[in-house]
């Protein structure tokens, strides 16, 4: 072994395996009281994940985040509309062309602050995961893949999924997969990334036929330039954990693999489950830990386990998000919890004295969580069979993978 050889395993060995972003200052992204985007679920994952003892280990390393500088931040948005955020958050003044103090994003004073402190800080987690400070990294605070290059959107102002994307890809990175698995599809992260075929990006959503944004069909499949980087899985509304998985399971691996990333990028919006109220899918606490274990393993596969895991929607703030987000930074940190694991008695009493209610107190659904691959075979009669092979038939022959077989 050469001593550069002996360098890089001792910088792999004393790398963190997980760095989590989170401090206090993150809970300033809230849109205010009776906003379904607020800090409170943040805040609940982060204690609910303290008080299982996610967040103790040697090898987990908490950081916080400055502010994204405006230089930064213009590597994907239009200066003008970082001018009109900051007029938002300064002076109180609306900008509706740009989607500021709209209802779904109204203004509030830290709104330039908060947002932009929430794209340094998935920024930072990417930049840890290319340099090998950490082999995975999770902002659960991340994930606002609405926000467009000159506009908020969808309760998003700044899209930091994109922010980062732009920096690892300046850093040296030769492809980027980016991987969705909100409710709602991930327009902005593929609007900015369009027509780039350095960048992959994949969103399972619910149709928007029924949902907003109303986007994210199977014949989008990327600009002139790139087609077949953009992987759209548009499922009916209800569809439940068996539809869901076998949807994620039939299209995400294959199209990752082929296009081999040098990163993984995902968001782990969890309005995916049937109680939350601004979607109307089916699925489990226990389906949404499967797709993480998924994810993580392909990490491991295609891109030597460098992983950056964002949340991104989840309006149970109570009863869902917290349980699915503290999976997730389970599943990061080589930790996975056990779905019939009681949630701890002192984060109980904390919702009951703050909301005056119960939440679910243990930490899964008790779902089975099963699916058939798509190898079983399709079936024509099934909606979220067509919608899977509506994808696959749209998508697969620009990548090179047979709709059939692959």
């Amino acid at each position: 072994m050469t001593a550069a050889d002996a360098s890089a395993s001792a910088s792999v060995r004393d790398a963190a395996a997980l760095r989590i972003v989170w401090s206090t200052e993150l809970l300033g992204y809230d849109f205010g009281f009776g906003h379904p985007m607020t800090s409170d679920r943040i805040d609940l994952t982060i204690a609910l994940a303290a008080q299982l003892g996610l967040l103790e280990s040697a090898r987990v390393e908490v950081v916080g985040a400055e502010p994204a500088s405006d230089e930064l931040l213009t590597t994907v948005h239009e200066p003008e509309y970082v001018a009109a955020v900051h007029a938002a958050a300064e002076r109180g003044e609306p900008d509706l062309v740009r989607g500021l103090g709209t209802r779904d994003d109204p203004l509030f004073p830290q709104m330039h602050e908060a947002a932009a402190r929430v794209v340094a800080g998935t920024v930072d987690a990417a930049m840890a995961v290319w340099e090998g400070a950490a082999e995975h990294a999770v902002n659960v605070g991340g994930g606002l893949h609405h926000a467009q290059r000159g506009a908020a959107s969808g309760f998003c102002v700044y899209n930091d999924a994109g922010v980062a994307i732009r920096q690892l890809l300046a850093a040296g990175a030769r492809r980027i997969a980016y991987v969705d698995v909100d409710a709602h599809h991930g327009d902005g992260v593929q609007d900015l990334f369009w027509d780039d075929p350095r960048v992959l990006t994949v969103s399972v959503h619910e149709t928007g036929h029924a949902l907003f944004p109303g986007t994210g069909y199977p014949t989008e499949t990327g600009g002139p330039g790139a087609d077949g980087t953009a992987v759209n899985v548009a499922l009916p509304s209800r569809t439940g954990d068996a539809g869901w998985l076998r949807a994620i399971e039939a299209v995400v691996p294959a199209v990752v693999r082929e296009f081999a990333p040098d990163v993984l990028v995902t968001q782990h919006g969890c309005d995916t489950h049937r109680m939350d109220p601004l979607a109307t899918l089916r699925v489990s606490v226990d389906a949404q830990v499967v797709a993480a274990h998924l994810l993580h393993e392909l990490a491991h596969e295609v891109c030597d386990g460098r992983w950056v895991a964002l949340g991104g929607g989840g309006y149970a703030i109570l009863d869902v998000v917290p349980r699915t987000w503290t999976h997730l930074i389970g599943v990061a940190a080589h930790r996975p919890v056990d779905p019939a694991t009681r949630v701890p008695q002192v984060w109980l009493e904390v919702v009951r004295q703050r909301y005056g209610r119960d939440a679910v107190p243990v930490m899964g659904d008790g779902a089975p969580a099963t699916y058939k691959p798509w190898s079983s075979g399709y079936d024509p009669a099934d909606d979220v069979d067509r919608a899977i092979r509506a994808t696959r038939a749209a998508v697969f022959p620009s990548l090179g993978l047979d709709p059939d077989l692959d």
